[in-house]
């Protein structure tokens, strides 16, 4: 698959890294050439793995079959690989929270369900975040095999703006593939097109020095079309901009509005002040458009540190209170905690 094969010096730290349970987990949507390649590969990448693991693959939506070929070649596969159907199409991120909802593993690595990740590289990668004790250890696309204009040009802006904006020095903050300590994992939840952002939400809960990145394989798409494009970066702007906003004023959103308010509202108490001097001084203010921009900045700045208020109460909701949901899946039987699990002696 025009694979650039990479050395794997941590692939056998995976014999002596503590016990562990491993969840993979894979969003797919429309990908229905890959079900069965993709199923096949990761176990044949994972069948000696020494600790158990499960494979879930979430079905976003697809419309071309993609969920019903799942499930019948997990049928065939075994128990450990496990179906997660969504009721439409929730894009990528809602997915990927969908399996991470329902990973039971006490490490969680995500990654796409296209063949362009290689599963060879997860045992280092899980090797390396137990043995140095890390928290996230994110795949580097060192040599990617993608198009210039659709997806290496929009993932180099997106990575620079992310990058400027966070402060975390990630090279390849698009790859899907990474492991991650799934009890800090689980303290986030993830949004739009936040799956991008994921090492900036984990520095919220953990310390960026417990995050890694390491080199990794990247494959040709083979088979089918990327869902991705030019478009995508327009959408992570936006997410960026919440991103940003949530990581400096996320609990005290009243100073940024608030300090908004004061300055608006300040400026605009000023010019109405100098606008009543000249009045007194006999003047007519009456037409003057000075007068009418005092108003409405003196407005303004009220009405911004109202919006400070407000969201100062809407914060103490969403700490203290549950989160709602991205997602909706179909219904379905859950495995117990110690039931459909992959094993090196299976």
């Amino acid at each position: 698959m025009n694979a650039i094969t990479l050395p794997t010096p941590l692939a056998a730290a995976s014999e002596t890294a503590p016990p562990h349970r491993l969840s993979i987990v894979v969003p797919m949507y429309n990908e229905i050439d890959n079900v069965a390649p993709m199923i096949d590969d990761v176990q044949a990448a994972m069948a000696s793995y020494p600790h158990p693991w499960e494979l879930i693959v979430v079905d976003d939506g697809s419309l071309d079959g993609t969920g019903a070929a799942l499930e019948r070649h997990a049928a065939k596969v075994g128990p450990h690989v496990r179906v997660l159907r969504l009721m439409r199409n929730f894009r990528q991120t809602a997915a990927m929270q969908a399996g991470i909802d329902a990973a039971r593993g006490d490490v969680i690595v995500t990654m796409d369900g296209d063949l362009q990740n290689d599963p060879r590289d997860i045992p280092r990668l899980v090797a390396r975040l137990l043995v140095e004790d890390m928290d996230l250890v994110a795949g580097w696309r060192k040599n990617r095999q993608d198009g210039f204009v659709l997806r290496k040009l929009p993932s180099k802006i997106a990575n620079r703006l992310i990058r400027r904006a966070t402060g975390l020095e990630f090279k390849d903050l698009g790859c899907s593939l990474k492991a991650f300590r799934g009890d800090v994992l689980r303290q986030v939840r993830l949004y739009g097109e936040m799956h991008r952002f994921i090492p900036a939400w984990l520095a919220t809960v953990t310390s960026p020095s417990r995050m890694a990145e390491e080199p990794v394989n990247h494959r040709a798409r083979l088979m089918g079309t990327s869902k991705y494009g030019l478009s995508r970066t327009f959408r992570v702007l936006t997410d960026l901009l919440a991103m940003y906003f949530f990581l400096n004023f996320g609990t005290r959103p009243g100073q940024f509005f608030g300090g908004v308010g004061l300055l608006v509202s300040t400026i605009g108490g000023l010019i109405l002040a100098w606008m009543g001097v000249e009045k007194l001084m006999g003047q007519a203010i009456g037409t003057r458009p000075m007068l009418a921009l005092g108003f409405f900045m003196l407005v303004g700045g009220l009405q911004f540190l109202t919006t400070g208020v407000l969201a100062e109460l809407l914060m103490r909701v969403y700490y203290e209170g549950g989160h709602g949901m991205a997602y909706h899946r179909r219904p379905g039987s859950e495995p117990a905690a110690d039931e459909a699990w992959h094993s090196k002696r299976d």
